[in-house]
């Protein structure tokens, strides 16, 4: 006897559930144990396939009809049920399918069917590489682009035959877009290759097109980069990829940003980092610079006397924009000076005699990093200098 659970127990509803109760109750459930929801979570990963074991055969009339008449061992090969010895037989389809047939809506339509409208027809989704600048991803900026594609068929109007001409009903698979093989005591379901899983035929195709309702051309499209984005972000066009097949469902334009190096600043997250050289006076002495920011404006920055290589200084809301999701975000993020202290060149003679006669009053206090990293030295080396 089997162990198993009622299916409809499983999903949660009546024998004398429909269809659309049955798609209903699957889909809030399979949603809630996906295991890219519960990642990890072995007992999560054991319901999802229950879930889905019970909606692959109640979903289908055929095996829910089985299952109401032999419950489980009308798929366990048993005695009196009809995947035994002799017995009809059933079609296991893939979970994929499942999610097909629930979410197919999502990603461009239903399954394949009469209408000629379904996935099978949907067009294919398009990428584009497109580069920005730094500036445009702080500022945001519309950009048109070209891009190479396939649009509905002008002369027939996407149908794919001629004018006055209409689709019939495919014979090979009466416009369900399949067509079933029985394989001992499987049953092994494919695309129709008669109509190529549409469920129609052109009788007399359309000149232009050849029957396929599409044609193909470059067409001029607006991308909207919003403030924020960053390097590999996304952009999606919903409906701007290839016509479908016959009037199918378009598919989508994916935009694939990537940002140009900047030669002053550099990015982490929305934080910028940037390296500005301070001359050695002012350094030493104090002081204050002027450093750009992305918006092309500058900020002053009062630089201490004693300020040595690799200080940072932080200018708050200065740094790249939050990218707003869902209404909301964290703000602006921050600018980093980096200090880097420059050391004279080319020194003409009297500032040569003048560092000459400082290098002479030099002390422990006043190179304290110095003084005391080779005093180390010499701790280390027992005394020895030399």
């Amino acid at each position: 006897m089997s162990t198993k659970r009622d299916y409809y127990e499983t999903l949660g509803v009546q024998r004398g559930a429909s269809a659309e109760e049955l798609k209903k109750a699957y889909r809030k459930l399979a949603m809630q144990h996906h295991p890219d929801r519960n990642p990890g979570d072995a007992a999560a990963e054991a319901k999802f396939k229950e879930l889905n074991e019970a909606y692959d055969v109640l979903k289908d009339d055929q095996k829910r009809a089985a299952y109401d008449q032999y419950g489980h061992a009308a798929f366990e090969g048993g005695r009196g049920g009809p995947g035994g010895p002799g017995g009809a037989g059933f079609d296991f389809t893939s979970f994929s399918d499942i999610f097909d047939d629930l979410f197919g809506e999502f990603m461009g339509g239903g399954r394949g069917g009469p209408g000629g409208r379904g996935s099978a027809n949907r067009g294919s989704d398009l990428r584009y590489n497109l580069e920005i600048s730094l500036e445009d991803c702080f500022r945001g900026r519309n950009v048109k682009i070209r891009v190479p594609t396939s649009i509905a068929c002008e002369a027939c109007d996407g149908s794919g035959a001629e004018a006055g001409a209409k689709p019939i009903t495919c014979p090979t698979c009466k416009g369900h877009g399949k067509v079933r093989a029985q394989q001992g005591f499987f049953t092994i379901e494919r695309g129709c290759p008669t109509c190529g899983g549409a469920g129609q035929v052109i009788e007399k195709p359309c000149k232009v097109c050849g029957g396929a309702g599409r044609v193909h051309k470059e067409k001029t499209l607006e991308v909207d980069i919003p403030p924020g984005v960053d390097e590999g972000n996304r952009i999606r066009l919903a409906g701007e990829g290839e016509a479908g097949i016959r009037g199918g469902h378009p598919g989508d334009l994916y935009v694939f940003l990537s940002v140009q190096p900047h030669r002053l600043f550099r990015r982490e997250g929305q934080h910028l980092h940037c390296r500005v050289p301070v001359s050695m006076t002012t350094a030493a002495l104090g002081g204050q610079i002027d450093v750009p920011t992305l918006d092309g404006s500058k900020s002053r920055v009062t630089i201490p006397a004693g300020t040595q290589t690799g200080k940072q200084f932080r200018l708050r809301g200065k740094g790249m924009p939050s990218l707003q999701q869902s209404g909301f975000g964290s703000g602006p993020g921050d600018l980093y000076i980096q200090v880097m202290v420059e050391t004279p060149v080319k020194l003409n003679k009297r500032q040569r005699e003048l560092l000459e006669e400082f290098a002479t009053l030099e002390d422990e206090e006043s190179s304290p990093e110095s003084s005391g990293f080779f005093a180390r030295v010499k701790e280390m080396l027992g005394g020895k200098t030399e």
